[in-house]
Formats: structure tokens, C-alpha cells, sequence
């Protein structure tokens, strides 16, 4: 849900400008992603948009070889060195985490995906970080989780939440989100009386689970767009002021939370 919303986005534009767009799934396969640009790239694309969650070295060096316009939709490049549409993390997750601290919950995990995926080791881990540190707490490795992004990994994850001494927990994904809450439930823990919980991409999942979830609301729609914007002023050549866009976002308060 998180790429066709970003998706929808993408191809309204590029209809709006009468360009033709080529949908390409990688399954977040390193070496299928090289395969997949290196194919676009030999249909003469004249212009590529990324929405995966990680820039391998691979898929960096790929980018850097190639002279065709590159943009990132909803992910982070560092080093800014590709241009890129997405919001501040660092500042979502902080505003997530302390508003659950704020409701009362003072150990609060944070689960996510992969750490060395930057969006998540650099990004969400510093704004989580930086929450407990403006609420005088201290910062427990413990308390952090890597895990799949899929509803099955958040519905085993929650024992471990459990065992870990959780009482809140901060998602980086709706469909893991929508797992921890069906743990909780199963396990017979009252959310959000007992267990609050904030996720991070305000698809349609957040309204469809019972309680409904809160969630940082990130306007994925538009993230796609300006992405595709930015694009068609690249490959215009047009003047660009500046190559990384961060986007606002807000939180949706829901019934996860107190």
C-alpha cells in the first residue's frame, strides 16, 4: 500500500505531462534491482524514479554510471547525492515517541526494518533516540526490533515485545503495525489501556484495524508527485533550487493511543 500510494501519485503527474510510465518490481532483491534499472535503462527511460528502502553499493554505483535523471520517492540517500522526495524522519519518529511518552508510557519500543538500511539506522533510531533523551530516558538496545515488513513478522513480534517489558511501540510499517496489534489482542492486552501503539504510513490498514491505529501521516500521494515533478525539471534541464525535497507531516491520533 505504502509504493501504489506513491505510485498514484508518480503517474498522475507523468500523465499530466504526457509522459508514459514503466512499472518495474525488484522484491527487494539487490541483484534484482540491478537487473531491472539496467533493463530500463536499455529502453532508453528517460528518466527513473526509486522507491526502494535501501541504495545498495550496486544500485549507487549504477546511478552514478548512468546519465539518465534519477529520483527517490519516499526514500533517503545520505549523501545526497541522488535527488529525493520524502519527509523528515528523524523528526517523525521523535514526535511518534513522545507523544506516547507524553500519554503515559515510559518504555517504548521501537520496531522497524533493517538497521543498516540508512532510512532506519540513520534516521527513525536517531529520532527515537532523540525523544527518550528530551524525556530523561535512557536509551535501551533492547527496546529496538528489527524485523520483516509483512503482518505475520509483527504477529510473532509481539511475544518478544512482551518478554522485552514494552508497554507502547513505534512501527515503521502499517502491515507490521496491524500484526503487533492482533499479538496484543490474542495475547489478551488491552490496547490502548495497556499497550499504545503509533505507526508510520496512514494507509488505508490504519482504518481498517480494529482499534483503529494512529499513525505519523506522511502525504504519500504527494511524495509521488513532487517526485515526478522534480523529475520532469530534470529531464527538462530546468533550474532546480534544491535536489532534496522533505515534505510536512503530521500525526493522525487514533483509538492505539490514549
Amino acid at each position: 500500500m505504502f509504493f501504489s500510494s506513491l505510485a498514484r501519485g508518480i503517474d498522475d503527474v507523468a500523465t499530466m505531462y504526457k509522459y508514459n510510465i514503466i512499472l518495474a518490481n525488484s522484491d527487494e532483491n539487490s541483484q534484482k534491482e540491478v537487473q531491472v534499472l539496467n533493463t530500463l535503462l536499455a529502453k532508453q527511460v528517460d528518466g527513473l524514479i526509486y522507491m526502494g528502502n535501501d541504495i545498495s553499493d550496486n544500485i549507487r554505483q549504477e546511478f552514478s554510471r548512468s546519465k539518465t535523471p534519477i529520483v527517490l520517492a519516499g526514500s533517503v540517500d545520505p549523501d545526497e547525492q541522488v535527488g529525493s522526495v520524502n519527509i523528515d524522519y528523524v523528526a517523525a519518529v521523535e514526535a511518534a515517541t513522545t507523544q506516547l511518552i507524553n500519554a503515559g508510557s515510559k518504555q517504548v519500543a521501537l520496531v522497524t526494518g533493517p538497521l543498516n538500511q540508512p532510512i532506519n539506522g540513520q534516521y527513525r533510531l536517531k529520532g527515537y533516540k532523540q525523544a527518550l533523551e528530551k524525556a530523561g530516558l535512557a536509551y535501551d538496545e533492547s527496546f529496538v526490533f528489527e524485523t520483516e515488513t509483512s503482518y505475520h513478522a509483527g504477529l510473532s513480534l509481539f511475544n518478544q515485545l512482551q518478554k522485552a517489558g514494552a508497554n507502547a511501540a513505534v512501527v515503521g510499517d502499517d502491515e507490521v503495525a496491524v500484526g503487533v496489534l492482533d499479538g496484543a489482542l490474542d495475547a489478551g492486552v488491552k490496547v490502548p489501556a495497556d499497550f499504545q501503539l503509533i505507526t508510520s504510513n496512514n494507509t488505508k490498514l490504519t482504518e481498517m484495524a480494529r482499534p483503529q491505529l494512529t499513525s505519523i501521516d506522511q502525504p504519500l500521494y504527494d511524495i509521488g508527485a513532487v517526485a515526478m515533478r522534480l523529475l520532469t525539471k530534470m529531464m527538462n534541464k530546468e533550474d532546480i533550487d534544491e535536489k532534496t525535497i522533505r515534505l510536512g507531516f503530521d500525526i493522525t491520533t487514533r483509538k492505539s493511543t490514549r
